[in-house]
């Protein structure tokens, strides 16, 4: 079933139904303001923070899931019929209410028609304010004359910790006011007493305050008393003041407040009006007129839109491939992207299901997000990777968590049980992306404190990452699994081992090694091999189990992952990462990856492990506790899913690495969303396997390291244009029957055009290169021989030249 289409040329996805599967989102605004807005106007707003800053309020886990939101109402003052602009709350018959939603990059449109009457809204915050437009366009499509009363409808926090405002009530319902303060402004404060004492502060403090002005028609009416709006026992459907016709001019004095003003519209046949409702954070008087007064006209809210929209659509452009498979295209195009950086904005911090109970930015989550932007934000993604570095303590392990208050150098260091094995070992991933992407070398130079105290260079850090874990090794030489790896169901016991860190640990050894080349650091780098050698020789003695590689091994001794056990017989991180890390021989990285293909590949993507826990034991897997066929207990773990990719690329299987594309990517849903459930257009955490009673059914939407590693495992691997250090390396791996493809992609301040042609119809393998008209035997291209505007032809084929090593 479909709800909807992609609108790439203006970057937009548009629901045509509204009674979608699940509520679909987007995200407005940016890491200061932000708001998770839905395609029926649902959810909810925050200042910097979804558990420390949230402002407008959501009711999480409710039936629908979104509400409240940001409504407006519609009344016909003749008869009394009240609809909404979204279909929902009101939620008019389908066959009589029509609805189209457009998802936009940091905006949503919403257009809905009933009785004669078009309203389009369109909501979006202008870049670097802290307030946001709700503009309401209403059209009288009849042949008469209309007389139409609109309400808004937002509800306001009692207190920005999200916490205290729905748990605390004995407290958050006696410091609330709100009140109108002037012809066409309400203002909403919390502790007001402690304003009136300090007027200087405005946002940040132990009070808040915010604002709502209508704009376009005068305000006949107000109401910011939500019990009032709604009544005793109505409800957003059936609002007692929208029901009754007309606002009371209710001022809230404890309870709980509502921003909701009043307005009246006279509309001749075909005319169309528009107002606008501006909201905003501060003290009304001293902040929101000002605001009123600079950005509250029509013209300056058309200007802050276009510039809303060209800045996005400058982030997008870094990025652009024409293909023949225009799920991929969607992917790569618009929404894998967009999705990757709204997930480096927030982490796991906001959305309809995480609700404020992960605030800041999770280390090992956080470090990975860099893949997917590095080449859209080369500044933002440094600053962060700088930010992310110096949450390593001084002994190589991480801080869980970088708050919003961390302050570098003075901060804790976890107890030595509450280490995570795998936390910095993410740096030999991002770090070369961005010094890759970027072309500064020198940021191996750069001196960063630790988070407990002192400081080093990143390559210093880097060195540490990898001492942490050599000097942290079980009774087999493999590092041990700690707190967690990846996989915090996996319960080790402190000196239990982890095959996935010794992976990871082996790439980031080789990666140290190659760094160190270049750096005149020859000691460094043997070193480095020679840690490498000794780790590759017990992989080799301890984790091989003839058809795959093994998980784990435990404190004590016990075997996870074996063909031998019942449960979790085989682990997906371990067969990818043997083949990513190049850990794996030749042999047994086709033998694993064909055991991953038989026993955990699903139409609907890859499970982590099979078959599922039932019967182990919950402190030795605590997986055991989800369903079979969900989560970690061999669900769909989507954050994995690019690893797939990935290994399949690095074999030359092109048409396997398609497969697991179309499986994971949600663009190939489109058409059957009734299945998914989740949004089409971004990734989901988790995907119920063929465990499970409801295979494909997708959970968890937008901020997963799903979107980075398959938006990463895609435009590098699959179309293949890998930055490296000194050049640009062509190595596409791609489905056979492919004739080729187009890349636009903005590198170091040079656009390229990048023509790849297969007229042989292979897999893998590049013949030979031609560079503004010149050949080169060769995939890679040095810098120096690239300008702004090069093209770049290159040409597959069975006679491939050799390609450079393969950075992960």
């Amino acid at each position: 079933m479909k709800y909807g289409y992609f609108d790439d040329d203006n970057a937009e996805y548009v629901i045509t139904r509204p009674d979608t599967p699940t509520s679909w989102s987007n995200y407005l605004g940016s890491t200061v303001y932000g708001a998770v807005i839905t395609n029926n106007a649902g959810g909810y707003g925050f200042y910097k923070s979804g558990a420390q800053g949230r402002f407008l309020r959501l009711r999480f886990n409710s039936i629908p899931m979104d509400q409240p939101g940001r409504y407006f109402y519609l009344r016909d003052q003749d008869d009394g019929d009240f609809w909404s602009a979204s279909w929902q709350p009101v939620g008019k018959p389908l066959d009589q209410y029509k609805s189209e939603c457009r998802h936009g990059t940091a905006y949503t449109i919403i257009t809905s028609e009933y009785k004669g009457i078009k309203s389009e809204t369109k909501y979006y915050v202008p870049l670097g304010q802290n307030f946001e437009y709700w503009r309401l366009k209403v059209t009288n499509n009849s042949d008469k004359v209309r007389k139409i009363r609109l309400f808004s409808y937002c509800e306001f926090a009692n207190q920005w910790n999200t916490t205290q405002d729905q748990v605390n009530l004995q407290y958050s319902i006696f410091i609330v006011k709100g009140e109108k303060v002037g012809d066409n402004l309400l203002r909403y404060s919390i502790q007001d007493n402690l304003y009136i004492q300090h007027p200087e502060y405005e946002v940040g403090s132990a009070y808040m305050s915010q604002w709502v002005a209508l704009i376009g028609t005068p305000m006949t009416g107000f109401d910011t008393s939500r019990e009032v709006f709604i009544g005793t026992y109505g409800s957003y459907e059936h609002p007692k003041v929208v029901m009754e016709g007309a606002c009371t001019n209710s001022e809230a004095f404890g309870d709980n407040s509502c921003g909701t003003v009043q307005g009246d519209l006279e509309l001749k046949p075909g005319e169309t009006k528009e107002v606008m409702l501006m909201l905003g954070i501060g003290d009304a008087r001293a902040v929101g007129q000002k605001i009123i007064n600079e950005f509250g006209n029509f013209k300056r809210a058309d200007e802050e839109f276009d510039k809303l929209v060209k800045a996005w659509h400058a982030k997008l452009g870094s990025y652009k491939a024409i293909t023949p498979d225009e799920d991929i295209n969607h992917t790569v195009n618009v929404w894998g992207l967009y999705n990757c950086l709204i997930t480096f904005a927030w982490s796991r911090a906001a959305s309809l299901v995480y609700n404020g109970e992960r605030d800041g930015l999770g280390y090992r989550d956080s470090v990975q997000d860099i893949l997917g932007v590095s080449a859209a934000i080369t500044e933002e993604a440094e600053e962060r990777l700088v930010r992310m570095i110096s949450g390593q303590c001084q002994n190589g392990g991480a801080v869980p968590v970088i708050s919003k208050d961390f302050n570098a150098g003075h901060e804790k260091a976890p107890a030595p049980d509450q280490f995570r094995s795998d936390d910095c070992e993410w740096f030999f991933n991002a770090i070369p992306c961005y010094v890759a992407e970027s072309g500064n070398f020198d940021f191996y130079n750069k001196v960063v404190p630790y988070a407990d105290g002192g400081e080093a260079t990143v390559y210093g850090h880097l060195r540490r990452a990898l001492e942490f874990n050599l000097e942290r090794m079980g009774a087999d030489g493999l590092p041990c699994g700690l707190l967690a790896d990846w996989n915090d169901c996996l319960k080790l016991g402190y000196h239990g081992e982890s095959l996935f860190v010794a992976f990871q640990l082996r790439l980031g050894l080789t990666t140290y090694a190659d760094i160190s080349e270049r750096l005149g650091k020859k000691d460094e780098a043997a070193w480095a091999l020679k840690q490498r050698e000794t780790l590759d020789a017990n992989i080799q003695k301890k984790c091989w189990d003839g058809k795959w590689f093994i998980w784990a091994v435990g404190e004590d001794g016990t075997v996870y992952g074996t063909q031998s056990i019942e449960e979790g017989q085989i682990y997906f991180n371990t067969q990818v990462w043997a083949v990513m890390s190049s850990a794996a021989t030749a042999e047994q990285a086709k033998i694993c990856m064909e055991s991953v293909k038989e026993k955990l590949a699903t139409p609907y993507g890859l499970m982590l492990c099979a078959p599922p826990f039932v019967k182990t034991r919950s402190d030795i897997m605590s997986s055991v506790v989800f369903l079979p066929g969900i989560k970690e207990n061999a669900g769909i773990f989507n954050h994995t899913q690019g690893w797939g990719i990935i290994a399949e690329t690095m074999l030359g299987n092109g048409d396997r690495a398609y497969e697991y594309c179309k499986a994971a990517i949600p663009a190939a849903y489109n058409d059957k969303a009734e299945i998914r459930q989740s949004e089409p257009y971004v990734v989901g955490q988790t995907t119920y396997s063929t465990f499970s009673k409801r295979p494909g059914n997708t959970r968890v939407s937008w901020l997963s390291g799903a979107g980075t590693w398959s938006y990463y495992a895609i435009t590098q691997y699959m179309l293949g244009i890998k930055p490296q250090y000194d050049g640009l390396l062509i190595d596409p791996c791609i489905k056979h029957d492919w004739d080729g493809y187009t890349v636009d992609r903005r590198w170091r301040k040079m656009n390229l055009h990048i023509e790849v042609k297969n007229p042989q119809h292979v897999c893998k393998g590049i013949e030979y290169l031609e560079v503004d008209g010149k050949r080169i035997d060769s995939a890679y291209i040095p810098v120096g021989e690239l300008k702004d505007g090069s093209k770049i032809v290159a040409y597959m084929g069975k006679a491939a030249v050799a390609v450079a090593p393969e950075r992960v």
